[in-house]
């Protein structure tokens, strides 16, 4: 405490008011032995200190005799007390100093650390918006794929029904066209083997006009024009053929009529054959035995 009080001293300007002359003591007398001791250890002290050194010693003696005496002094206890309230201000406003000092080193940590945990999650945010970026791209390339071979599915399997229909169409009307000729093939055949020759050609014919007929008049089958306008163009083209292969042309008058007249016959035999197949096909048409082209979902 003498110590810190001492550096408040060294440290403060302190005005110490004059001291009142007091009466010294008078000094006690010595023994002989006690003057001789004294003797001794002044002349030791004297020989072993240099006189620099001896002057310091005395000179520092006599302040501190000359402080202690101003400390025990009634007149200056006050300021005395006021140096230890000083002292203790001062060091507690040292200690909060430093408190403050660390809370704000915390602080500065504090915000860093802050900061490292902003910028992180801002990558953080960054990737996640990347991964869901990602994530939609690969839903996206799943729904094409998807879609893809749905489709490609879906085609494959109508491709297949409308071929299965078409067939069913062909085999519909070659049935009924044979049936239908059956009358004039037995009627103009000499044998067996040109009657098979004739049923074969309208089973031909007539399965091919079954696959046409279907994809003509595709769901406006009731059309009857483009109904009737289908058998007769078969008809026409096939009976003109026959009857150029088994007749030849006569460019005499009666050749030009009774060729004409074997025409009109070919023709009509013809056109009634696909005329009965025309009717079978819509009547499967609408009985829902045969789907028209193209088939519904």
């Amino acid at each position: 405490m003498h110590s810190a009080l001492l550096r408040s001293l060294h440290s403060l300007p302190l005005k110490i008011p004059k001291p009142l002359p007091l009466p010294l003591p008078l000094p006690l007398p010595l023994s002989k032995r006690q003057l001789h001791f004294q003797a001794r250890c002044s002349s030791s002290n004297s020989e072993e200190l240099e006189p620099g050194a001896r002057g310091m010693e005395l000179f520092s003696g006599l302040v501190g005799e000359r402080v202690e005496e101003l400390l025990r002094r009634e007149e200056n206890r006050a300021l005395i007390e006021g140096l230890d309230e000083a002292s203790r201000r001062v060091e507690k406003a040292r200690e909060e100093l430093e408190s403050v000092r660390k809370q704000r080193d915390e602080a500065l940590k504090a915000r860093e650390y802050m900061r490292q945990l902003e910028s992180q999650q801002a990558e953080i945010e960054e990737s996640q918006k990347e991964l869901l970026e990602a994530k939609i791209m690969m839903e996206e390339a799943q729904k094409s794929l998807s879609s893809t071979f749905n489709a490609k599915t879906t085609g494959e399997t109508s491709n297949n029904l409308e071929r299965v229909e078409s067939i069913k169409a062909a085999v519909i009307s070659s049935t009924v066209g044979t049936l239908a000729s059956l009358p004039i093939s037995l009627s103009q055949a000499t044998d067996f083997s040109e009657l098979i020759l004739r049923s074969s050609v309208v089973l031909i014919s007539c399965a091919l006009f079954g696959v046409t007929f279907r994809y003509a008049v595709r769901r406006d089958i009731d059309n009857i024009q483009l109904k009737t306008g289908t058998a007769g163009a078969f008809g026409f083209v096939k009976g003109l053929a026959g009857f150029e292969v088994a007749n030849a042309l006569e460019l005499s008058t009666d050749g030009l009529i009774s060729s004409s007249v074997a025409a009109a016959i070919s023709v009509t035999q013809n056109v009634f054959i696909f005329l009965f197949a025309a009717i079978a096909l819509d009547f499967c048409f609408k009985m829902r035995f045969l789907s028209p082209f193209p088939i519904r979902d």
